[in-house]
């Protein structure tokens, strides 16, 4: 049992382009989210944070129809996904997955230019538009300057660049991104979750992120969602749901949480190294794969934050 005092229900933003009712997800015969609701607010990040194997990453697949539901449905526009054609879906939803294959000795300039496909039509195979479209994607990523070289000559952190600027060359208003900052030093890091932010701000794009750090979600989320187990613990702005007792609930960690002296956004600071807090072992029926292996929780530890309330 978790000693996190109880949530009450959060209201569902109203008429969310893209959200989930019921949603079950599975692997052949393992279940890994069942009757989940999710609504993505419209114009805001939402990030997604979790323990490994929690369902965050599935979820996002489920949202971009690169997994279909064993129950439940995505919508988009209040239409059933897998009801909307392909294209008609790409011209609305970007997805940068985890880990993705680039054609072999494909370059850079036309791995980006294949973000523009959906664009595409028999009579107009390429236009201006098409053209400037990449041009911005490979500047605002920094990859104008690899254009003519292999993708799989490149660095793992110049590969993912060059992936998300050939999502941003789709120009959706809606971005779904698996790890984005995977491979990334940590300054390159601050860079794509800053360009991703620009991109909310100034484009008023919709985007969905899975993020493992939870002090970057936190200082670049609008709404961030916690999921454990296939399920959502919390829901809200960052300031409102972030605090010890989530933390510990979550990810099983022991830690205080702070504001941040720069943005102010919840803080996340372990317990001293080596002395961990009392903990508890879940018993063999509640104990997670191998894979999964989060943490065991613990008993609370002071936070100097007060709990809150989750808000929408």
């Amino acid at each position: 049992m978790s000693d996190r005092p109880a949530r009450p229900p959060v209201p569902h933003p109203a008429a969310a382009r893209l959200a989930a009712r019921g949603l079950t997800l599975a692997y052949e015969e393992r279940t890994v989210v069942e009757g989940l609701d999710l609504e993505i607010p419209d114009g805001e990040v939402t990030v997604v944070v979790g323990p490994n194997a929690c369902g965050k990453s599935t979820t996002l697949r489920a949202l971009g129809r690169l997994l279909r539901p064993r129950g439940g449905a995505v919508l988009l526009d209040g239409e059933e996904l897998a009801r909307i054609p392909t294209r008609k879906i790409a011209r609305s939803v970007g997805l940068l997955p985890q880990s993705p294959v680039a054609p072999e000795a494909i370059t850079v300039s036309d791995l980006v230019a294949r973000g523009r496909q959906p664009h595409q039509r028999w009579w107009q195979q390429w236009s201006e538009q098409d053209e400037r479209a990449v041009a911005d994607a490979m500047e605002r990523t920094h990859v104008t300057e690899l254009g003519d070289r292999p993708v799989d000559a490149l660095s793992g952190g110049q590969r993912q660049r060059v992936w998300l600027a050939m999502v941003l060359a789709q120009e959706t208003d809606l971005l779904l991104l698996d790890e984005p900052t995977t491979y990334l030093d940590i300054a390159h890091q601050v860079e794509v979750l800053d360009l991703v932010r620009e991109l909310n701000r100034e484009r008023g794009r919709t985007v969905v992120m899975v993020l493992h750090d939870l002090n970057q979600a936190a200082r670049y989320a609008d709404h961030l969602v916690a999921m454990k187990e296939g399920r959502v613990v919390a829901r809200g702005r960052p300031e409102r749901i972030v605090d010890a007792a989530l933390v510990r609930e979550v990810f099983g960690l022991e830690a205080v949480v702070v504001p941040c002296p720069v943005t102010g956004a919840p803080l996340v600071v372990p317990g001293v190294p080596g002395v961990p807090g009392p903990s508890s072992a879940p018993s063999p029926s509640e104990a997670p794969a191998p894979s999964d292996a989060p943490s065991p929780s613990g008993s609370p530890a002071p936070s100097l934050r007060n709990p809150r309330k989750a808000t929408p």
